[in-house]
């Protein structure tokens, strides 16, 4: 099993975890949300507020990217180890790999929508 795979099984992980863990943590409750409809988080119809699965998702890839900021900027004071660097930078690799293939179907869907005849 590949360093990605393993990421992506400890993110399941964590995602199903938040969802179990009940309406009191907002993360658990949106991942909850997400995981009764998929497609909750192209609702635009709450223009006042903004949706709970969406923002866990762009939250939880900002950690993400942070941490991997943070633990190479401590790796090059020698603060850190190179076992906890590399899995903070494939873990920051693969959320953006994720977001940079959800950025290209998003993209390619509405390429489709615009060669539909009306």
């Amino acid at each position: 099993m590949d360093i990605k795979s393993q990421y992506a099984l400890r993110g399941y992980e964590a995602a199903r975890q938040q969802a179990g863990a009940g309406a009191g943590n907002k993360q658990g409750a949106a991942a909850k949300a997400l995981a009764d409809d998929p497609f909750s988080i192209f609702d635009t119809e709450s223009t006042t507020k903004p949706n709970p699965a969406a923002k866990a998702i762009a939250q939880n890839f900002v950690a993400t990217v942070m941490n991997g900021e943070k633990v190479a900027n401590q790796a090059l004071a020698g603060q850190a180890d190179a076992v906890s660097m590399v899995e903070a930078l494939a873990a920051t690799e693969l959320a953006m790999e994720t977001a940079v293939t959800v950025r290209d179907r998003v993209v390619s869907a509405y390429q489709e929508i615009l060669r539909m005849p009306v």
